[in-house]
């Protein structure tokens, strides 16, 4: 007969944290949030960082190049989704490689011999008020000036003259030579008064710009998560069907870490694909397994010794109904739990510690910082950012409220039927693992992130935490009855919006 767990399954909000000590040279501006994305051997570092512990879903409603930037620039990584062709997903990471810090490709450049009305064409087009003058009017063709909307008037100025005529040349350019440092390049722009620095080759062909504008946003962004050549990070999902095209492909566009795009990563499937993909890269590539609920799940990939981190977490998600569909799943706390008290348990007997994901079943910010406290080095999140003006899903109006279209890859919105033909030959899609829905818009990425990561950092000071390491380690959780979940929101009070008078009357109500 089947085996029953005594324990219940359980979720986040059946939990509460108890205050610790606050210490006096606690501040919240020092609180460090790093988390390892990547495994570990005896205390020693790990490869790769992130600098918030927030990573966002690999799912076509979340995980686009827009967000991918905005995420990396506040520290974290998104996913881009695999439920998609090869070359569109490397197309997808490029995108974000090519947003280099300080060091900009041009993605806007004209000929010598271009009107000036193409030239406003270019400008209105890309964005850009300063145009690169190259030979070849490519990104790396021999530089010859630059064109900027001060050296003509549109309404004044014949557009049909020629660039070359109203560009400034080379010879009056102010530009860096390759190998130049950031800092240098910003020098250059500080101390002769100007907006955009040209870097060329040796051979006086275009190579980057650098722009004053960058320097400033920059300082605006210190956690921004840049990998060695200053470029922003990007991670990519795979599946356990082409993986042998799919990894080669993205390894070659740059991507900083592999993730297994999985409802069940507890499968041969997934352990072929990892073995395959460590045969080829060795320790070159971070890879994530899963998703798992236990302990058993956790063993049988970690034991491998092929994995850098592995995702918790079946049935979750605010749009996921595969614990409706199939009976499979586990509550996101007690998985939580279980399989990180596995991953210390196996760090002690091996000296290798295999970071954690939580993946789904966070509907607020106070769950984010629950699934931190029981051990999890990082949460993936798909609605929360859904909801984000960088998510790649259009914005519709519904009864004058601004919502985003936000879908499962379980569903046949998603076209992703190869992960659960289950080695059937037919691709068609028996059922769905995920709904298609709406949710509101509710801000830019970096808006809604500030206010998550100070609720956390706040929290962390509650408990005399200056890293997510101590947070964990000095966290007491406590399981809450209902009526104290009751308690926990506002009670005995009348709540009223907006400047009105209040009548006595009103009290008690």
């Amino acid at each position: 007969m089947a085996k029953i767990l005594d324990d219940i399954s359980r979720t986040f909000g059946e939990y509460l944290l108890l205050p610790r000590l606050t210490r006096r040279d606690q501040h919240i501006d020092r609180i460090d949030l790093s988390a390892p994305l990547s495994r570990s051997l005896n205390g020693a570092p790990g490869s790769l960082f992130i600098n918030i512990p927030i990573v966002s879903a690999c799912m076509q409603a979340v995980s686009g190049v827009d967000l991918a930037v905005a995420l990396a620039r506040q520290g974290g990584m998104s996913m881009i989704f695999c439920s998609q062709s090869i070359e569109s997903q490397v197309e997808m990471v490029q995108k974000v490689k090519a947003h280099k810090a300080g060091f900009v490709v041009s993605g806007a450049n004209i000929q010598p011999d271009a009107t000036l009305q193409a030239v406003l064409e270019l400008m209105t087009r890309s964005g850009h008020s300063t145009i690169p003058v190259t030979l070849d009017g490519s990104s790396e063709g021999e530089f010859l000036g630059l064109i900027t909307d001060q050296d003509f008037w549109e309404f004044e100025d014949d557009l049909q003259n020629l660039v070359k005529d109203h560009m400034t040349p080379k010879a009056e350019v102010i530009f860096g030579v390759e190998g130049i440092s950031l800092r240098e390049a910003n020098r250059l722009l500080h101390r002769h008064k100007k907006d955009c620095l040209p870097i060329l080759t040796a051979e006086g062909h275009l190579s980057a710009l650098v722009f004053k504008k960058d320097y400033v946003d920059h300082q605006k962004h210190p956690l921004e998560l840049l990998d060695e050549g200053k470029r922003l990070r990007v991670g990519a999902a795979i599946n356990t069907h082409d993986y042998q095209e799919r990894v080669p492909a993205l390894m070659a566009a740059g991507a900083d870490a592999l993730c297994f795009d999985s409802s069940d990563g507890f499968t041969e499937f997934q352990m072929d694909g990892l073995a395959w993909i460590r045969a080829q890269y060795g320790s070159e590539v971070v890879i994530g397994g899963g998703n798992v609920v236990s302990a058993e799940g956790f063993d049988y990939l970690a034991q491998s010794g092929l994995v850098d981190f592995i995702k918790v977490g079946i049935g979750g998600g605010s749009i996921c109904i595969t614990r409706e569909q199939k009976g499979i799943g586990r509550g996101q706390a007690s998985a939580l739990l279980e399989v990180v008290a596995r991953r210390d348990a196996y760090f002690e007997e091996t000296g290798i510690y295999i970071p954690i994901c939580s993946d789904g079943g966070l509907a607020n910010d106070t769950q984010v910082v629950m699934a931190l406290a029981m051990g999890a080095d990082f949460v993936m999140m798909g609605r929360y950012f859904a909801m984000t003006e960088e998510s790649p899903t259009s914005k519709i109006s519904i009864n004058g409220q601004m919502y985003k279209p936000y879908w499962g890859e379980g569903t046949a919105r998603a076209q992703n039927w190869q992960r659960y033909s289950e080695g059937m030959s037919s691709r068609k899609m028996m059922f769905e693992e995920g709904v298609d829905a709406f949710v509101p818009l509710i801000g830019s990425a970096s808006e809604v992130l500030e206010t998550t990561l100070h609720k956390l950092k706040s929290t962390m000071m509650n408990l005399g935490s200056d890293s997510l390491k101590t947070f964990t380690d000095q966290a007491i959780i406590t399981l809450v009855s209902e009526q104290s979940i009751v308690e926990s929101g506002t009670s005995n009070v009348f709540k009223f919006s907006g400047n009105r008078d209040v009548d006595e009357s009103d009290w008690g109500n």
